[in-house]
């Protein structure tokens, strides 16, 4: 192992040493690391149209390299994190010769029909944690799960990181992460991990994202972007080899079956003290809510894992599930909890309540339901495969989708199944419409269904006019009025059609919206979010889009795919950065807002024009009240 002994001579007089000469010595003689080399692969995008070409020449290309040591991938293994996909993508990368280290991306868990839990399931974990050469190499991803959105630490993952930090035998040992996004605020909480990593050794940081090689720096933390594994435009895809030598990190993009080219990037390696750095770095503004003191928190429950799912609401209790598979009962008025039940897998679906009964979905295929009173099991309907849509109950009969590609009808007395509807073409993640004797919702197939209440038969079916499952009107949850639906999906678009025929009423393209919709108590009305900055009401009655009043809000761009909600003449809208909204339903007028985080907020439940209970993606329950 060579030396940096160059930094002495025991020829010269005086001696002159600087610090950093003493502490590059210090991490030469008894830290540097071994000498070795492994591919760095990034969004593999499997699902897209030459990506098992690409990646089956990239793994024919490392397997005939020699001195490679492993491999890492950090993430968006698939285009949208199907089982099929999935399992293509293992079963290429088991073709290498070496050990392979993968984390998923926002492709593997935004658009994924198991609430990213397939990830897991087949490579027994979404995260890692290794070393080699006298480097800890940490993996962990970001999602965002379920939702349109920044990329979010979730509080269960700070947990394993900062307990993967603190066991490590040598707190001075160099550390390279591997993530998915960069480490900017492209994620919500993007410090939280940035900040924990600051007090440790941190040589670099690895991510992808971007498709492109890049020279990044985050807060003074060296960060090297990798290009996408997919060919895009040239004749063949590619990776980056990294070498350990001589103290540096050396980066060389590799075309499988050609020379390497020469190194495009080095990172030197050597002791790092970040806290050390005096820099004032930007952090997330809350004061906004200095403008509006009469609003405050009320109660506050921190379930500490991920809740992508809005409460259902029962007599005095809100009903609410979060990522550890656990369903909670709150007490409204002070936030204790009543009971809890333990599903087998995550639960990202929004629950439903009536007649004493609570039904909500979840990642270990069941559907479930609890007495509201005690939590306690009435029934469960086992499915194929995990459940991340949400239920609508009318009248007796709970209607629900799957992602098998199915759409179901069961009692909600007993669970029997009614009816079943089996003609969908991909998942079904959205909370169903029952009206006018039909259940009206999106699958990211690309199409809207009316299925018949009563038989499930299918009445009609509606698909837009731009090609591609990503464009769906999946996640919106449709709303009727005056004889008309109403949807908002990934196409920009925004769009009537007739309740009974499923014909077109109208369509357009120029509000850039994205599927946050919200019907007016006296459904006279219709709320949208556009992608950046406003909100807008129109009429439900007119014949063309009919815009009753706008509002610049000023939030920014927005894509979080929760709903606006009207209560007692307030609309109530949370943004995917934490900002709750209340405007006058009338107007469109402003009348107070309120950060609550930094992350995602979930579609709110308005329980009155004062009191708005939410949950975000930081594990957190929260009844905000607004009395003077």
């Amino acid at each position: 192992m060579k030396r940096f002994y160059a930094f002495f001579s025991l020829n010269r007089a005086p001696l002159r040493i600087s610090i950093l000469a003493l502490a590059l010595f210090a991490w030469s003689a008894l830290a540097q690391p071994e000498s070795f080399r492994f591919a760095f692969l990034s969004d593999i995008h499997i699902g897209s149209s030459t990506a098992a070409e690409d990646l089956q020449a990239t793994v024919r290309d490392i397997n005939s390299l020699t001195g490679l040591s492993f491999v890492v991938v950090s993430g968006d293994v698939t285009e949208y994190g199907s089982l099929a996909q999935l399992r293509q993508a293992r079963e290429i990368l088991e073709e290498l010769n070496i050990p392979c280290h993968v984390i998923p991306g926002n492709h593997d868990t935004k658009w994924s029909e198991s609430g990213a839990t397939d990830f897991a399931r087949l490579w027994g974990k979404d995260r890692f944690a290794f070393e080699h050469g006298g480097i800890r190499f940490i993996g962990m991803h970001q999602g965002p799960l379920m939702k349109m959105g920044d990329g979010h630490w979730s509080p269960q993952d700070v947990r394993w990181l900062e307990a993967t930090l603190r066991q490590m035998p040598d707190p001075k040992q160099p550390i390279i992460f591997i993530t998915h996004y960069p480490m900017d605020n492209g994620i919500a909480n993007w410090f939280v991990v940035l900040d924990l990593l600051k007090q440790y050794n941190v040589q670099a940081v690895l991510c992808g994202h971007g498709h492109g090689n890049r020279k990044l720096s985050f807060e003074g933390v060296p960060g090297v972007m990798g290009r996408s594994n997919l060919r895009a435009q040239a004749p063949a895809g590619g990776f980056n080899l990294v070498e350990i030598k001589d103290g540096q990190m050396t980066f060389s993009e590799r075309t499988p079956g050609q020379i390497t080219k020469p190194a495009w990037h080095s990172v030197v390696l050597q002791p790092h003290k970040y806290t050390a750095d005096t820099n004032q770095y930007p952090r997330p503004n809350f004061s906004v809510n200095a403008r509006y003191p009469h609003v405050k928190t009320r109660w506050q429950f921190d379930t500490a894992h991920t809740i992508a799912a809005t409460p259902a609401i029962w007599r005095e209790a809100a009903i609410v599930g979060d990522a550890s598979g656990t369903v909670y009962s709150f007490d409204l008025k002070s936030g204790k909890v009543r009971w809890t039940f333990k599903t087998e897998h995550a639960v990202y679906s929004t629950p439903d309540a009536a007649l004493d009964r609570v039904v909500f979905g979840a990642t270990d295929g069941g559907i479930y339901a609890l007495k509201t009173a005690n939590g306690k099991l009435a029934w469960k309907h086992q499915t194929d495969r995990p459940i991340v849509a949400s239920p609508r109950i009318a009248e007796g009969v709970v209607y629900i989708g799957s992602s098998e590609g199915k759409f179901r009808a069961l009692d909600l007395a007993d669970g029997r199944l009614l009816w079943e509807f089996a003609g969908l073409g991909n998942f079904v993640e959205t909370r169903p419409l029952v009206h006018a004797g039909k259940v009206i919702f999106g699958a990211w197939d690309q199409h809207l269904y009316a299925l018949d209440a009563k038989t499930g038969a299918l009445v009609w079916q509606w698909r837009g006019d731009r090609a591609g499952a990503l464009l769906s009107p999946a996640a919106c949850w449709p709303i009727a009025g005056q004889g008309k639906v109403f949807i908002v999906a990934p196409d920009r678009k925004m769009t009537a059609i007739d309740v009974e025929s499923g014909e077109q009423v109208w369509r357009t393209a120029d509000y850039m919206v994205r599927e946050s919709i919200g019907l007016a108590a006296d459904a006279s009305r219709f709320y949208v979010r556009a992608m950046q900055d406003f909100i807008y009401a129109f009429s439900t009655t007119a014949s063309q889009p009919e815009k009753l009043w706008e509002l610049n809000a000023g939030f920014g761009y927005d894509i979080n795919s929760a709903m606006l909600v009207e209560q007692d003449g307030v609309v109530f809208y949370g943004t995917k950065n934490g900002l709750l909204f209340a405007l006058d339903a009338r107007t469109g007028n402003i009348k107070w807002q309120h950060k609550l985080g930094v992350g995602i907020l979930n579609t709110v439940v308005a329980l009155s024009a004062t009191e708005v209970l939410t949950t975000d993606f930081d594990g957190k329950l929260t009844l905000v009240s607004a009395k003077n």
